[in-house]
């Protein structure tokens, strides 16, 4: 009787336990699919965020890239403006060069303040900058000039962009302005030219350009 027994509840029992094997089996196997699907998952993850350290690296490269591309214009422009520089500096030296003719014309010029006629006064002042040149300045008047040769031998200063000359003869001086046509100083005397037009009051020289000795002499005494 108990072998029957024990042969009935076995048999119950059976089932129950191949059911449970049979569940248990499709768990296992789904563990290991699970795990596969997790890493792509990873992967994918890791991929985006390798991207964007790609394009921070890219971004670095091209920067200094982009730098020196506009530092290279700035170098060949100031080497154009020093250029530019050296040229119109040798211009000017060239320029500012007198003749001895035109030097001993230079050293010829009355300077200082000069009174001319109705009660006008010029200021005459050399110019440390470029020697030989001249700055002749007056009531609505400013002019930088140069000794210009002359066939009588009288100074000439002449602003050629102005349009001025300034005429120095023993006696006096004047400016006139040839664009304008019109005499802007006249009968304009210097400490020098006064006493050699008061000595040529009682010994009239020979020319106004140069004046005899006999007055020279005269107005070195006075």
């Amino acid at each position: 009787m108990k072998s029957l027994i024990l042969t009935s509840a076995l048999m119950l029992v059976a089932p129950g336990l191949a059911l449970a094997q049979a569940a248990a089996e499709p768990a296992k196997k789904s563990a290991p699919a699970a795990k596969k699907e997790a890493a792509p998952k990873k992967e994918a993850a890791a991929k985006p965020a390798a991207k964007p350290a790609a394009k921070s690296a890219e971004a670095k490269d091209k920067a200094p890239a982009k730098k020196t591309a506009k530092a290279e214009p700035t170098s060949s422009r100031q080497q154009l403006n020093t250029a530019a520089n050296q040229v119109a500096t040798g211009l000017i030296a060239a320029d500012a060069a007198l003749s001895p003719e035109e030097q001993a014309i230079a050293m010829r010029v009355h300077t200082g303040r000069i009174a001319c006629e109705l009660g006008a006064f010029v200021n005459v002042t050399a110019d440390a900058a470029t020697p030989g040149r001249f700055t002749i300045e007056g009531k609505g008047f400013k002019y930088h000039m140069t000794p210009v040769v002359t066939s009588t031998g009288a100074v000439r200063l002449e602003d050629a962009k102005g349009g001025a000359v300034w005429l120095q003869i023993a006696n006096k001086s004047m400016l006139m302005n040839q664009k304008l046509g019109q005499r802007l100083a006249d009968e304009c005397m210097s400490a020098e030219q006064t006493l050699v037009a008061e000595a040529a009051k009682k010994a009239p020289p020979q020319s106004v350009f140069d004046p005899a000795p006999a007055a020279t002499a005269t107005a070195t005494t006075k």
